[in-house]
Parts: C-alpha cells; sequence; structure tokens
C-alpha cells in the first residue's frame, strides 16, 4: 500500500511513517497544504492521511481541492478537532474517515485495512493463488500450508502481485506501488527483491507461482497441468 502522510508536526509525522514503514506500507511526506494538493493528485496513492491544520492551505481545502479535480484517493482526515460539526464537515467534503488525536497508531492501522476491505480494487480479503494464501490483516502468508516469512516489503510486493493475479504487472506499476519517491530508479531492485520472493515462494515448492514476462514485467498465477 503507498501512502501519503500529510502532517505539519514533524515528529508525528516521523513517528507515523516509520511505524507504517514497519508495516510494509510505502510512504510519501507532505508538510504543508500546498504539497499536499499537489501529490495527492499526480501521484498513485492508496490513501492519503491529511491533518486538518496546516499551512499554505487547510487540509479542508486540500481535500474540497482533490474531489473537485475528480481524485478518488481515500483520505482518512487527522485531527485534534473533536466536535461533531467538525467530522461532518470533513465527510460531507468527501473524507472516508476520520481519526481524532491523540489516537494509537493501532487504530490508524485498523482503518487503512478498512478502506482496503472496502475498496473494489483491495478485495477479497484473504488473498490466493494456488496453494499460496496471504493474509493482509495478519501479514502471514503460507503455502500448502506452510508458513513462509517475509520482510515489510517482500511482503508488500507480493501482496500487490497477488492482488493482481493473472495480470502482467510492469517494474514501473510495481516501483509506482510499493516504493516511494526515495526510490532510485537506476537501481535493480525490484529484479533483486523478486528474486528473493521467489527464493521463499517458489524453490521449496518445486513449482512456480511468480512468472517472469520478458519484456513486460511480472506476473503471479498457477500454471495448468
Amino acid at each position: 500500500m503507498r501512502v501519503l502522510v500529510v502532517e505539519d508536526d514533524r515528529p508525528l509525522a516521523e513517528s507515523m511513517t516509520r511505524g507504517l514503514r514497519e508495516n510494509g506500507c510505502a510512504v510519501d511526506q507532505a508538510f504543508d497544504g500546498v504539497d499536499a494538493a499537489h501529490l495527492a493528485v499526480t501521484e498513485p496513492y492508496d490513501v492519503v492521511i491529511l491533518d486538518l491544520l496546516l499551512p499554505g492551505k487547510s487540509g479542508l481545502d486540500v481535500l474540497r481541492e482533490i474531489r473537485a479535480k475528480k481524485c478518488s484517493v481515500p483520505v482518512i482526515c487527522v485531527t485534534a478537532r473533536d466536535k461533531i460539526q467538525d467530522r461532518v464537515t470533513g465527510l460531507d467534503l468527501g473524507a472516508d474517515d476520520y481519526l481524532v488525536k491523540p489516537f494509537q497508531f493501532s487504530e490508524l492501522l485498523a482503518r487503512l485495512r478498512a478502506l482496503q476491505r472496502r475498496s473494489p480494487k483491495m478485495t477479497p480479503v484473504e488473498l490466493r493463488v494456488g496453494n499460496l494464501v496471504l493474509d493482509p490483516a495478519a501479514r502471514t502468508v503460507t503455502r500448502a500450508g506452510k508458513a513462509i516469512i517475509l520482510t515489510a516489503k517482500e511482503f508488500s510486493l507480493l501482496e500487490f502481485l497477488m492482488r493482481r493475479a493473472g495480470t502482467v504487472v510492469s517494474r514501473t506499476a510495481i516501483i509506482e506501488n510499493v516504493w516511494d519517491m526515495n526510490y532510485e530508479s537506476l537501481t535493480n531492485v525490484v529484479d533483486v527483491l523478486i528474486n528473493r520472493l521467489r527464493a521463499k515462494v517458489d524453490k521449496p515448492f518445486g513449482k512456480s507461482l511468480i512468472h517472469t514476462m520478458r519484456g513486460a514485467g511480472y506476473c503471479v498465477r498457477e500454471e495448468d497441468g
């Protein structure tokens, strides 16, 4: 999942970013409303975590602007404002959820998972390809009933591929959705990570589910026969 964290309190932004990355998310940051409004409509985020009290442009103005541009990215408003009318205003402007500060990070993760379940491109909750099973909420992977231990980035890549099972996914699409803006395009991290996944997901089981489509990208699918 690729997330944009919009928060002008830098220690809080860094704390959320660190926690999200530890849970396998690719995270970009914006510290003011102007940058947030630009990034939200130009980058392929799965969700925007949006503080409402921002310099340059308020969070509500950011929300109003991105919805006016027909950008449907899910938005979780995060703010110290806890009055009912504040929440109603944010939801009426197009927010998908509302989280009042201070909050437990576990609650933020739970709300992200809830957004995933409601998003058509994110279903089903449990992903299966052949005897490979990935549970996004529990963050577990098994094949033929045997647990597979993955790093956060390996898990994110496998989840991205499995959500598009049977479809060829380009390296560009992988980079845009699994890595953040700090990705260095001249490196071969995608190939390296694919090889690491194959060593854990395919090699021990004697049958490949991760396929290279030469010149096009990668695909997770079960071969016939």
